[in-house]
């Protein structure tokens, strides 16, 4: 049975978590994790939907779920808010930009730029710049999740043995649950 905090708020419009996202779906290039500072200054920072725990939360259950990140996201702040039509509302705004502008490049704007020196020079630059936007995510979270030595050795030690072993993420996040359980069982949030 679902808890008081579990239960979806009903104070936000559906419009509002609608174009909230259509402006994350629509001012985010690179996709996957780059979107995640966009969506976290929106949902965390500018509309306080959610918290920084919540959204650290969030981010953990749709790591495990199929599926792209920033929708997955949005459904569930969406839920969090509204319900079901929250969530509808919250993928059909992550994800209608990109359909809109997919169709328009592939149509129209690729094959008059495909080889266009400028436009690959932009693409080049956007690169590095998605990998800021990451770099800035992981670290802003890790700001408000980390806490005591343990979690900061525990989060250095799975990311050595991400990037070491190439192994699966699902596998890293298994272990991270593991160690959890043994570390942390029984403690005080």
């Amino acid at each position: 049975m679902p808890s008081q905090q579990d239960e979806p708020k009903k104070t936000e419009s559906l419009l509002s978590i609608l174009l909230t996202f259509l402006k994350v779906g629509a001012f985010t290039f690179g996709g996957g994790y780059a979107i995640l500072p966009v969506i976290q200054q929106e949902v965390v920072e500018n509309k306080k939907w959610v918290t920084h725990r919540d959204f650290a939360d969030i981010l953990v259950i749709t790591q495990g779920m199929p599926g792209q990140l920033a929708l997955n996201s949005a459904i569930q702040i969406g839920i969090r808010l509204r319900g079901t039509p929250g969530g509808i509302m919250g993928a059909l705004g992550v994800t209608a930009p990109s359909v809109i502008i997919l169709l328009a490049i592939a149509a129209y704007l690729y094959p008059m730029v495909r080889d266009n020196e400028y436009v690959q020079a932009v693409f080049y630059g956007i690169r590095p710049a998605v990998v800021a936007l990451i770099a800035t995510a992981a670290y802003k979270m890790g700001k408000e999740i980390l806490h005591g030595v343990s979690g900061i050795v525990l989060c250095a030690a799975l990311l050595i043995i991400a990037i070491l072993t190439q192994v699966h993420p699902i596998l890293v996040l298994l272990l991270g649950g593991i160690i959890g359980l043994i570390l942390y069982r029984g403690r005080d949030k």
